[in-house]
């Protein structure tokens, strides 16, 4: 099975995390399963960015990103190019290095 590594978070998790999930897992359900609290103020619908994460290490393994998730992904805070929203990018073969951006745009909550 797959490892994903989050790199420590001063928040969300200070120590890090070392997990194994099924391939095919969606990252957030991953961290969500396992303690982290990633936000998903979305209900992981795909429609905000506060599940942003950055993919250190094995980004390539991932399938593409849709279009919407690219345009949303355009809005968020610190985005890289290995930028993913965590509620769309499963998990395939390889093992990830994520990164947990230290802010987040949460759209949800800023516009009500």
């Amino acid at each position: 099975m797959p490892k994903l590594t989050f790199l420590p978070h001063e928040e969300i998790c200070p120590e890090g995390a070392l997990i194994e999930v099924e391939k095919g897992t969606h990252i957030c359900d991953a961290a969500l399963e396992n303690g982290i609290e990633l936000e998903h103020a979305c209900d992981q619908q795909g429609a905000c960015t506060t599940c942003h994460v950055i993919i250190r290490e094995g980004f390539d393994s991932l399938e593409e990103a849709e279009e919407l998730e690219e345009d949303l992904l355009d809005m968020a805070w610190g985005l890289e190019a290995e930028s993913r929203l965590s509620c769309q990018a499963k998990v395939a073969d390889e093992d990830l290095v994520i990164e947990i951006p230290r802010y987040t745009i949460n759209l949800a909550r800023e516009h009500h």
